[in-house]
């Protein structure tokens, strides 16, 4: 089979990352052969070609978000058959730990995320790949393999930060951070199921007017120094924003806090413009404030996200779909961020 394989960490992923000819895996008594059909890609893909900001298994194949046909099944596989559309959900946990018997495997410290941290060679990007069981789902008719690979894991984490972490309520204020991201994609359609009045940001005039398309009630753009304070006049009939969904970190954290109202929730998931920050701590104890943070979700979180996607009610937004063949170029293309939506390869055209 074909597989887009790296061997050696490097800034630039055209000079790593290579479409080499390997064997199909053989799979376990609970696990499922898949032929993938569509992959998309996820900036933790830019991290493991990086080595940065931790090292993973070489040689190695990236891609945490597939869909595809199930091949075969392993002897003890009793759910999923021969012939089923599925998705994978990249969250492989122990399972029997309390943190995963109580539903949040999330928490799981064994965790770690399928195509990342996993391998070597076992990832999404190839023409097959082996899950456990308990790690696909079957997908609608209706559903196809690139929207189920390109909404499941921005899709599951933003569910999982909505409505899991943040507790989203019918009728909340909710700022969506970069919402021309997948991330921000996603967040935007959950917060508007939740019946929210959303104000997105982005960072130029087309992704703005894209956020407005998705369902955004107002949107500002997050590159002008004076960002945070339309937000603030657009929510100051509640005195600040009821949920914020943060992904972009350093630039924006402080700011961010400021905005909260009593009792108001941030949920991050990531940091892209940098890790170190600083909020006045007079916000989080005069307000109450909640800050949380939140990775992935669960099973169940993505089953909802694969439901309403097949109701029409969320909808993946792909900005490319790359040959196989090609498939580095869209490294390259979210390095460059110029992009609104999901990257998507298909393994099976070269």
């Amino acid at each position: 089979m074909k597989a887009a394989v790296y061997r050696e960490h490097n800034k630039d992923p055209r000079k790593v990352v290579k479409i080499e000819d390997i064997e199909i895996p053989k799979i376990k008594h609970n696990q499922v052969l898949i032929k993938v059909e569509a992959a998309s890609y996820n900036y933790n893909d830019l991290w493991g070609i990086w080595g940065d900001p931790i090292k993973i298994p070489l040689p190695h194949i990236s891609g945490s978000d597939i869909a595809g046909t199930v091949e075969d099944v392993g002897e003890n596989v009793l759910d999923i058959k021969k012939g089923d559309r599925i998705v994978g959900y990249a969250n492989l946990t122990c399972r029997v730990c309390g943190k995963c018997t109580s539903g949040k495997e999330y928490d799981c410290l064994q965790r770690q995320v399928w195509g990342f941290q996993t391998g070597p060679l076992w990832g999404g990007f190839a023409q097959y790949t082996y899950l456990p069981e308990v790690n696909v789902i079957k997908i609608p008719d209706n559903v196809s393999f690139e929207d189920a690979a390109a909404i499941s894991m921005v899709g599951l984490t933003a569910w999982h930060m909505l409505v899991t972490r943040a507790n989203i309520q019918p009728g909340q204020n909710v700022l969506i951070m970069g919402g021309g991201s997948g991330m921000g994609i996603a967040g935007i359609q959950i917060a508007k199921l939740f019946n929210c009045d959303v104000i997105a940001t982005a960072g130029n005039k087309e992704k703005m007017n894209k956020c407005l398309e998705l369902g955004a009630d107002h949107v500002v753009n997050h590159r002008e120094p004076d960002w945070y304070k339309k937000v603030r006049n657009l929510t100051k009939d509640r005195e600040g924003v009821d949920i914020i969904f943060e992904h972009i970190g350093k630039s924006v954290f402080p700011k961010e806090v400021s905005l909260l109202n009593m009792g108001g929730t941030l949920v991050s998931t990531g940091a892209t413009t940098g890790y170190d920050s600083e909020i006045d701590l007079r916000y989080l104890f005069f307000r109450g404030l909640n800050l949380m943070g939140a990775t992935q979700g669960t099973r169940g979180g993505l089953e909802e996200i694969i439901k309403w996607t097949s109701k029409g009610k969320i909808k993946a937004i792909i900005d490319t779909v790359y040959p196989f063949g090609d498939m580095v170029m869209g490294h390259i293309k979210m390095m460059e961020s110029q992009l609104f939506g999901k990257l998507v390869t298909t393994p099976q055209k070269l």
